[in-house]
């Protein structure tokens, strides 16, 4: 039966991460894979995790299932890091998932189930795990524009124009903060606009909230789905721990429902839990009760908050740094645009051709689209990638 199978196409990213890690050069530099490295290009366990941890161990005396829908507490603590401790809890429900990935895949088989006919709007660009994601989901996707490359900025107004012609019911996928793969945000002002135009054309927000707390802070990044969920009756969010708290491998990660009243955000996350059920059955606990343990004891919140504001400025400073080395070898600000956007990623006008260039000649790996992790730059050997780039350009 398995020789009928075709040949699966490597899923572009990891093929990469595969050829880094062959490739024997020592000064080798890793641009590609989107996940947070120190200084030494190492991605460690935070301390407050660490603790949070040995606490677990010490004092964990079930590994019984959570259920369906997670652990309470979790989901608790994790609405609270989303929408503020303020927010009217009555409408908004959680389930633990496996991952920011597994939120997304369980909110579209939820959509799918709800709203069949709809449509998912994708901007143009995003995270290509988004297609096989919705794909799996059978929702269909259409595109909406919303980077200008030649510019390096948001379309905003190509981007509200296509959403403007979008059909009621029809949902609109959005990056929270941080966009994935650019970097660049929509300001508050924006995101208002956004806002009233779901309302009035009776869109449903779709959030995907995968780098709060690198780009503008954990408040900050919160900001768009706070405001969409006081002034919209309706909203999901798909959030994970992967990034602000380093637990890539831990799948920790959960989808969030806003619903117009208690009664509706109940009905909601029952369905949740069918399809979560059909699904994987239940999620993994450890890094959810881990990040729990983390935002519930005072001490350790201070300690993580701490961790996570020089992660954020550690990326701040190598932006900085990067534009000024580009700068001075390009002789323009061409490259001055990586200052003010967010997060971990930023798009370089590179072609394929130039992008195989600099992996062949020079071993800086860079994803096919120009899309480079900032916390890959090399802390201290930054002019001899800004000359590589600019030797291939």
């Amino acid at each position: 039966m398995f020789r009928s199978l075709p040949e699966s196409k490597p899923d572009a990213i990891l093929n990469l991460m595969t050829q880094f890690r062959a490739d024997p050069r020592t000064d080798k530099m890793d641009l590609g894979v989107g996940i947070y490295k120190d200084a030494n290009g190492n991605t460690p366990v935070m301390h407050a995790v660490k603790r949070a941890e040995k606490k677990l161990v010490d004092t964990q005396d079930t590994k019984a299932y959570v259920g369906p829908v997670g652990s309470r507490p979790f989901c608790d603590s994790i609405i609270a890091q989303v929408m503020g401790k303020d927010a009217d809890t009555d409408r908004i429900r959680a389930a633990q998932s496996a991952g920011g990935t597994g939120a997304l895949r369980i909110i579209a088989d939820l959509l799918k189930n709800l709203r069949g006919k709809a449509n998912i709007w994708v901007s143009d660009p995003t995270w290509p795990n988004h297609f096989p994601v919705f794909n799996a989901a059978q929702l269909n996707i259409e595109p909406y524009p919303y980077y200008d490359a030649q510019n390096s900025r948001v379309d905003f107004d190509a981007m509200m124009g296509t959403l403007g012609k979008a059909n009621k019911g029809d949902i609109v996928l959005l990056h929270g903060c941080c966009h994935n793969p650019t970097g660049a945000d929509l300001s508050q002002d924006q995101w208002r606009a956004v806002a009233e135009l779901c309302k009035t054309n009776q869109l449903f927000p779709f959030f995907d909230l995968a780098y709060q707390g690198f780009g503008d802070g954990l408040e900050n990044d919160a900001w768009s789905v706070r405001h969409f969920a006081q002034v919209l009756p309706e909203l999901a969010i798909a959030t994970s721990c992967s990034k602000n708290l380093g637990l890539y491998r831990e799948r920790a990660g959960a989808a969030i429902l806003v619903a117009e009243d208690a009664d509706n955000a109940d009905r909601a996350l029952g369905q949740l839990s069918i399809v979560i059920r059909s699904n994987y059955s239940m999620p993994p606990d450890h890094g959810a009760n881990t990040s729990h343990l983390v935002w519930s004891d005072p001490e350790l919140n201070k300690v993580w908050r701490d961790e996570l504001d020089s992660m954020r400025e550690r990326m701040t400073r190598l932006r900085s740094d990067f534009a000024e080395a580009m700068r001075k070898r390009s002789n323009s600000d061409q490259f001055d645009y990586i200052i003010g956007q967010k997060g971990m990623f930023s798009r370089l006008p590179l072609s394929t051709d130039q992008i195989e260039k600099l992996r062949s000649e020079h071993g800086i790996y860079i994803v096919g689209d120009g899309r480079i992790n900032i916390a890959g730059l090399p802390d201290a050997n930054m002019d001899a990638l800004a000359d590589a780039i600019m030797g291939v350009i």
